[in-house]
């Protein structure tokens, strides 16, 4: 299930209820709410972050907001910018990063290389005095974190990278 930060009113149960033969009996109840907040999208955050990582955000390519501001290490995206970064990524080459940097929280980034590959298209950007930008974008989603100026952004690199996987594999 994807996390979900409410739940949902038009939910269904299912459960399986073993038979003493060789079949189980499926249960279906619509009135037992099924409980779809397992884990809100602001969980993903605390995998990012790290002693390097100070920051991350996910976005669907729509441009909505996936994680909120409750989250201490949200990195807070403006709906503009997401809107934005989410047109960015639709763009098969990622030209637009390329040519006008990568906007977030009023931080113009320089887009130090975007790469497609089968599975993710992942973009890296840099502003001097700031830090690293890491992105990985998925069919749905994009996941954006944050390296503080100083620190080596590859293990933030590759924590976006599982988390992109991760959603990937589940469809998201």
């Amino acid at each position: 299930l994807a996390p979900r930060d409410k739940p949902s009113t038009n939910n269904i149960t299912i459960g399986f209820v073993p038979n003493s033969g060789h079949n189980s009996h499926l249960l279906f109840s619509r009135s037992t709410p099924l409980l779809t907040n397992i884990m809100s999208w602001n969980n993903y955050i605390d995998r990012i972050i790290s002693s390097k990582c100070d920051k991350a955000a996910i976005i669907g390519i729509d441009g909505s907001l996936w994680t909120t501001n409750n989250h201490p290490n949200n990195w807070n995206i403006t709906a503009s910018e997401a809107s934005v970064i989410g047109k960015a990524v639709s763009d098969p080459n990622l030209t637009v990063f390329q040519q006008s940097g990568i906007i977030v929280d009023g931080v113009k980034y320089e887009c130090l290389r975007a790469e497609l590959n089968s599975d993710n298209k992942m973009v890296l950007g840099k502003k001097k005095d700031d830090g690293f930008i890491s992105i990985q974008i998925t069919k749905t989603a994009v996941i954006i974190a944050h390296t503080k100026e100083g620190e080596s952004h590859g293990d933030t690199a590759v924590a976006v990278e599982q988390i992109a996987s991760y959603l990937g594999q589940s469809g998201i």
